[in-house]
């Protein structure tokens, strides 16, 4: 691209970043309500919105940033930013506030819920208000706690079972009753292949009871996410949770990152460090000794749920582009939408994401090697992970070999030990990588995060030929290369080899 359409491009980018959050901040919030009172509702003083804000992240400004539109509906079904952004366009009200009954001390309206459903993803982003939350009747472990403490801690005890009183929603009428039928729960959450859909439990769960029986111990004033998360200590797996979350803060309009609330009982990880950094923190359901209610809940769909994971099992026929190349040309089949949610990881971690080497030339090429490393991930794990390349080691000797004698431009070959790097020093170390190499395994999920011109070459054995890291290059536009082996052995020549070529193409 020519200077002046780059500059013209950031200049408009700023614009819609800037306008996109004054709208949010100016418009009334999305509760549901008719002219209920801001400082009133419910017949509680709340506290202003100034001070509440000042302890939320505000959103980043992202070069490949393009509006997420509430008009969903006009969205094509199983076009890329159906699968990829705001495809949700079935909006569904299960509860109004105009028929909930009164708030207690007559200041306010009752409780509201609605879905927002994908046809393309065939599930649903759901949001509600005064959601009250008894954690002490939802049966599963405390979680947050050290591994070391929970070794052997079974799976079925993290995960959330919601007993009767565990969700409130207040509303009208004087018995108690389910809020979603089973027959809506099939029709907008469905199960799918998910043998324990938490998500569609917990809703389906959701009692509706009258102000009177509606009492609560504490209150969270902003917008909150809920998330259930399974594989929490897969990479690849937290990055379609942390996806997923993200999405769903996006399509339901949120001036700043929300807090979120894990429904779950599992055990703190490493990964913890990334939820930190993209919202404005988190808290273990059980860490709550009261009732707690929320003015506004937004339910995360599970990490199953999104394109990254549903495209292993069907076909999604997307590409990347810039958002420049579709602010001019709109496509239906090209997304950036996982450029953008790459920019916002970096961005969380503080790294710099306006400087994408684009035309600049490089004066030292970084080329990450993702190594594979024992370590013991959640209490079921023995510390050993699976060798997908046996002879690891040996390419890497080699590689090192062929960068120090290398007599074209400086290589520098980075030893990606990622078990014995924080989150932050990973982000950056994939940032400033123009080749990312690595055999088959979730730590190449953070090619998710890669600048525009990072080369992917994976090295896949014969026992796991899954497109998981093909198919997210093509979904940002990267450029990949694959070298598959008949066992799990690599001949060193013949990586190293491979690498050159890359390298030549990069003028190198």
């Amino acid at each position: 691209m020519n200077m002046t359409t780059s500059r013209t491009f950031l200049i408009l980018l700023f614009l819609v970043n800037s306008l996109s959050i004054y709208f949010l901040l100016h418009a009334q919030h999305r509760d549901g309500s008719s002219g209920r009172s801001p400082s009133t509702e419910g017949g509680r003083s709340r506290p202003p919105q100034t001070h509440r804000r000042r302890h939320l992240k505000p959103w980043p400004i992202l070069p490949s940033y393009l509006p997420w539109s509430q008009e969903a509906a006009a969205v094509p079904l199983r076009s890329c930013e159906a699968y990829f952004g705001n495809g949700f366009g079935r909006r569904v009200d299960f509860l109004s506030s105009s028929s909930a009954a009164v708030g207690a001390g007559g200041g306010g309206g009752g409780g509201w819920f609605r879905c927002f459903y994908s046809e393309t993803l065939r599930s649903s982003i759901c949001e509600g208000g005064r959601l009250r939350m008894v954690a002490g009747r939802i049966t599963m472990s405390r979680g947050g706690e050290k591994l070391e403490d929970v070794i052997g801690r079974r799976e079925e005890e993290e995960l959330p079972v919601f007993n009767d009183g565990a969700f409130e929603i207040e509303g009208s009428g004087i018995s108690r009753r389910r809020m979603v039928t089973s027959d809506d729960l099939d029709r907008y959450i469905p199960a799918g292949d998910v043998s324990r859909h938490t998500v569609r439990e917990l809703i389906g769960s959701i009692q509706v009871v009258g102000a009177a029986e509606f009492q609560c111990d504490q209150w969270v004033e902003e917008s909150t996410l809920l998330v259930t998360r399974f594989e929490y200590a897969n990479l690849f797996h937290t990055v379609t949770d942390w996806y997923s979350a993200y999405v769903s803060s996006r399509v339901t309009g949120l001036p700043y990152r929300p807090r979120l609330v894990f429904v779950d009982g599992h055990c703190s990880t490493q990964l913890e460090d990334t939820w930190r950094a993209l919202f404005s923190g988190f808290i273990y359901a059980k860490n709550f000794s009261v009732s707690v209610c929320f003015r506004h809940a937004i339910f995360s769909p599970l990490g199953y749920e999104t394109a990254l994971f549903k495209g292993l099992s069907e076909e999604i026929n997307c590409s990347g582009a810039s958002a420049l190349h579709l602010w001019r040309n709109p496509d239906d089949r090209k997304a950036a939408r996982l450029s953008e949610f790459g920019e916002m990881i970096r961005a969380a971690f503080g790294s710099p994401v306006h400087k994408q080497r684009l035309e600049k030339p490089v004066s030292v090429h970084n080329i990450l090697f993702v190594r594979r490393e024992d370590y013991l991930a959640h209490p079921r794990h023995g510390g050993k992970v699976q060798s997908r390349l046996s002879n690891e080691q040996e390419v890497f000797d080699s590689l090192q070999s062929w960068t120090d004698n290398h007599l074209g431009c400086k290589i520098n070959l980075v030893n990606g030990l990622f078990a014995h790097m924080s989150m932050k020093e990973q982000v950056r170390a994939i940032q400033e990588a123009s080749v990312i190499i690595g055999a088959h395994g979730a730590g190449l999920t953070h090619i998710v995060s890669a600048t525009p011109k990072t080369v992917i070459l994976e090295i896949i054995s014969r026992e796991y030929r899954r497109p998981h890291f093909a198919l997210i290059a093509q979904w940002k536009g990267l450029e990949y290369h694959a070298i598959d082996l008949s066992g799990s052995y690599a001949t060193p020549s013949v990586v190293v080899d491979r690498l050159s070529s890359i390298m030549k193409s990069l003028g190198c």
